[in-house]
């Protein structure tokens, strides 16, 4: 039997009239006395190839009573094809089985709820809607390399393990060695780490923010790509407990200009998505649970050709404070921006991406630069229509006795920041970064309306069994 080749290269390419060999899943299987219908997909394309496979054929009664999920390889004729909406099929000379699926193959002929989809995530993939969502992540993780690389970026492969709290809110997962029904005690009474593994209490890192400031504070400019972590106990559609982060990190950079690359990301995102998985999109928007109507690719091209305004969050409260809206949560000075306020900003009043700067440090993270004014930090979020905010970053703040001061007025233990703060002692520059959750993204762009279906195992609270 010759080589395999990829069911998406056959539609490419219309090779009518070559032999070739597909190596597949069945989809579904439809006999008759002359001649079956085996629907093969091999996850390279959408959509599935059609074969013919004619009674003659020497093993027909074994090949023709395959059940759905069952693997092959088929020989035969590229042929055009009679049917509607395929271009071509092809015509069986052999097939063998690889391997045959039970009855109780999970994954039948007719649709499946998410949530069933989601309690036998091992089988997604296998399904025309998983197929194209992870497809099109793939394609966003390669824009994503490919943007930055092109601009000079180095990649980062910052760690998983960490000593330190990257935003301080303390929603991490510990990691230990110890024997916790019977865990070695200090004099006080706590939980002694210093018998660990480390050595000392560590956690499950929820950025790789601080890691890439040191990075970019002697590369010059580097991102992070990969898994995070964060403890928070929420159930939404939109919390991952392991998830996956964009950080960009560039030294000698401000605010503006590190709000002018998060404008760029997006746009090159949409951009790449919209040429390259236009036909996994299109048949996603169709589905009845995609979170989008008929307008969402005129928004995501709206996204991709507009200039992204800048507006302070003052101004953003008064536009919201004077908008006659009755909002749920309240425009007061000092109060979050909440998705029903960005997307107002975004949809309603500027109908465009917005960009938010110079928030109250009261609820930003203590490593973001202070403004002058003595209430403001230098810290900005990317707004687009349909979700609301979809990046956050900031200037990081250089000066080492503003941060000593930021981090002692939040209790902070510095001890375990010696380092974070040595690159303030020693040649300290400005600096700026943002991060993007790779699932937010794809949720976006897809307009899937749950994140637990943009991931390949979704981790969240109780649900880990993959």
């Amino acid at each position: 039997m010759s080589s395999r080749i990829a069911i998406k290269k056959l539609f490419e390419t219309n090779p009518v009239g070559e032999t070739v060999t597909i190596k597949g899943w069945i989809r579904s299987v439809r006999n008759s006395k002359a001649f079956s219908f085996l629907v093969v997909n091999d996850g390279t394309h959408l959509d599935s190839m059609q074969v013919v496979v004619d009674a003659s054929l020497e093993n027909y009664s074994e090949i023709s009573a395959l059940l759905t999920g069952s693997s092959v390889a088929i020989t035969g004729l590229v042929v055009k094809s009679g049917g509607k909406g395929q271009a071509i099929e092809m015509q069986a000379f052999s097939a063998e089985v690889i391997g045959a699926a039970g009855e109780g193959y999970p994954l039948q002929k007719k649709a499946s709820s998410l949530e069933f989809l989601r309690d036998n995530a091992h089988f997604r993939a296998r399904t025309n809607l998983f197929g194209a969502i992870f497809r099109i992540r793939h394609e966003l993780a390669m824009a994503t390399h490919e943007f930055f690389s092109n601009r000079g970026f180095y990649y980062l492969n910052s760690p998983i393990i960490t000593a330190v709290d990257g935003e301080g809110a303390g929603e991490m997962f510990k990691v230990t060695t110890l024997n916790m029904e019977n865990p070695p005690k200090t004099d006080k009474g706590n939980i002694d780490y210093s018998k660990d593994y480390f050595g000392k209490e560590v956690s499950l890192a929820v950025t790789g923010q601080l890691e890439g400031e040191c990075h970019a504070l002697g590369l010059g400019a580097i991102y992070t790509f990969g898994p995070t972590f964060r403890s928070e106990n929420s159930n939404t559609k939109r919390h991952l407990s392991e998830f996956w982060m964009i950080e960009p990190e560039v030294a000698f950079a401000d605010l503006d200009e590190i709000a002018d690359l998060a404008a760029d990301y997006i746009k090159h995102l949409v951009s790449h998505a919209l040429n390259k998985c236009s036909h996994e999109l299109d048949f996603i928007w169709k589905l009845p649970f995609s979170d989008v109507d008929a307008t969402h690719k005129d928004i995501l091209e709206n996204v991709r050709d507009s200039e992204f305004l800048k507006i302070t969050y003052t101004e953003a409260i008064e536009i919201l404070s004077k908008s006659g809206v009755k909002f749920e949560y309240p425009t007061n000075w000092g109060d979050e921006l909440q998705t029903e306020h960005e997307r107002y900003l975004t949809e309603k009043h500027f109908q465009r991406p917005v960009i938010v700067t110079n928030y109250p440090a009261g609820f930003k993270a203590f490593y973001m630069k202070q403004n002058d004014d003595g209430k403001t930090v230098r810290a900005m979020d990317v707004l687009v229509p349909g979700i609301g905010e979809i990046i956050g970053g900031s200037q990081r703040e250089e000066d080492i006795d503003k941060l000593i001061a930021r981090m002692d007025k939040d209790g902070m233990d510095k001890s375990g920041y010696w380092w974070y703060l040595d690159l303030r002692r020693y040649g300290s520059v400005p600096h700026a970064g943002f991060g993007l959750g790779f699932e937010r993204a794809i949720m976006y762009i897809t307009g899937m309306s749950n994140i637990r279906d943009v991931i390949a195992f979704p981790r969240t609270p109780k649900s880990c069994d993959f």
